[in-house]
């Protein structure tokens, strides 16, 4: 048996497979990047001013029945918007004041009707045995 050869061989595998782990490192942080910027991409940022109106997302319903019953309660004014994600919401109604976490709140856009409607009368269409 001849050492040195088997020693060179197994040193050979063994930079081989040094190469292939850093082939793998290499293509997970590039993976990783790809993935990071499609979702960073879809995410909207929420930009709250005084007065906007909001809902506020309820965790904690658990005890309603109904399975499609909404989680969004409100529309709540904002009264102030603080550093950190901290929103400052007023209840128009009951008149209280509260602090939540921005992520819990989205942008109320209300029910808006259509001011006008457009109606398009079509005319008898000509027979196709007429010329």
């Amino acid at each position: 048996m001849d050492f040195t050869k088997a020693f060179i061989e197994r040193k050979l595998q063994l930079e081989e497979l040094e190469c292939l782990r850093i082939e793998a490192y290499e293509n997970a942080r590039i993976y990783k990047e790809k993935t990071k910027a499609f979702h960073d991409h879809y995410i909207c940022k929420k930009d709250f001013q005084e007065g906007d109106e909001v809902l506020l997302y309820n965790s904690r319903l658990r005890f309603m029945p109904k399975k499609l019953h909404s989680r969004w309660d409100g529309p709540f004014k904002v009264k102030e918007v603080k550093s950190y994600g901290v929103v400052k919401l007023f209840h128009p109604q009951s008149g209280a004041t509260f602090k939540v976490n921005d992520h819990r709140v989205k942008k109320y856009h209300g029910h808006k009707s259509p001011k006008e409607l457009e109606v398009f009368l079509l005319e008898d269409a000509p027979k196709g045995g007429e010329s």
